[in-house]
């Protein structure tokens, strides 16, 4: 009886033992095959295509630039990489880096070349002595060995870029149409606006009703500085309804209309 119960127990336990499950093994074999055997020809395209760069193309109008550059800028980026494993966004970046590098884009160019298109910063003015702007007031190129002597300059506290800008974009054309030059507009760290002419004469604005004060301006104080440019030697716009006129010779004439500013409140 013993034996019995003992080979009951024995088959019992036998039964219970783990077994492999019935699967397809043959077909879950030769998917796996064609995975593996997938993936190798994909690395095997890879290392095909991943061919070294041997030419780099440069398109772009240079006048500050030069293509031998852009050129040496792509190739410091490059690190023997392929053309599939070139990093062209690090390309990118160091091209933006350059001085008056505006924009750049960077493609593969098969079967063994980078094609790299450049658009150079247009320079609108000088920007606080050492500094360019475009017109949309980003400085740039603040190691530029050349700078064009023709630019006006101009200067304001940080963060100040755009309004100066646009603020010079809305003078010089009228100025230039009168036969006269914008040569620099500052603006304070209190906010007071000034301007210079190419004959010399400075201007004040204050930094009270400024578009007021530049208006009456461009309406009446500079047909009196084109008239008499060699007689005048500031503009001091910072009075009700008027200006005041600073003579060469050292008086100093109300104009007519103009109200006498109260002490130095207006700055």
């Amino acid at each position: 009886m013993l034996n019995r119960h003992r080979q009951n127990r024995l088959r019992a336990e036998s039964g219970s033992r783990w077994q492999l499950p019935q699967l397809p093994w043959r077909k879950l074999a030769a998917v796996g095959g064609g995975v593996l055997a997938a993936t190798g020809v994909g690395a095997a395209l890879l290392m095909f295509m991943n061919q070294p760069i041997e030419r780099i193309r440069v398109d772009g109008q240079f006048q500050h630039l030069s293509a031998l550059e852009v050129e040496k800028a792509v190739r410091a980026q490059l690190h023997g990489a392929g053309l599939v494993t070139v990093r062209l966004d690090d390309v990118r970046r160091s091209l933006r880096l350059l001085p008056w590098v505006e924009s750049a884009t960077v493609q593969r160019s098969w079967p063994r070349g980078i094609a790299v298109q450049v658009t150079e910063q247009q320079a609108v003015a000088r920007w606080n002595d050492t500094d360019l702007v475009n017109a949309r007031g980003d400085v740039f190129a603040n190691s530029a060995h050349f700078v064009p002597p023709e630019l006006p300059q101009l200067a304001g506290p940080p963060g100040t870029e755009a309004d100066v800008v646009a603020r010079y974009l809305g003078l010089q054309g009228r100025i230039v149409e009168s036969g006269q030059r914008l040569t620099a507009l500052r603006l304070d760290a209190r906010g007071a606006w000034e301007l210079q002419l190419g004959n010399g004469v400075t201007v004040r604005f204050g930094r009270k009703q400024v578009d007021e004060r530049f208006a009456r301006f461009l309406a009446v104080a500079l047909r009196m500085i084109c008239q008499r440019a060699t007689d005048i030697a500031y503009v001091d716009m910072r009075y009700t309804n008027g200006f005041a006129v600073g003579w060469r010779s050292g008086a100093t004439r109300l104009a007519s209309g103009a109200t006498a500013k109260q002490g130095n409140a207006d700055g």
